[in-house]
């Protein structure tokens, strides 16, 4: 799955469109305000979100989220649903 579409929505909120046909809000306030996150309550910041070449969410000041990150917080699927590779890994201790 690859991101194609963000936009910023009020209170911290990300509309996010993947190719896979996932689409939908997620709540980014928690972060706001916290380490690099604080540039968010600058005003307009939060706003110049766009999507880099690279498929991840950028805004000024060199802040950025990952992918794979927010499509697990938007579809609640786990790590080993997206990547199923992930469980044919030997766990060693």
């Amino acid at each position: 799955m690859n991101l194609e579409e963000v936009k910023p929505k009020e209170n911290f909120r990300l509309f996010l469109r993947y190719d896979d046909g996932a689409s939908g809000e997620v709540d980014l306030s928690r972060y706001a305000g916290r380490g690099v996150f604080a540039a968010w309550l600058e005003p307009g910041v939060f706003e110049q979100v766009r999507l880099a070449d690279a498929g991840h969410p950028e805004w000024p000041k060199g802040i950025d989220l990952c992918p794979d990150a927010l499509y697990m917080q938007l579809t609640g699927k786990k790590p080993d649903e997206v990547f199923p590779a992930l469980s044919h890994l030997p766990a060693h201790a």
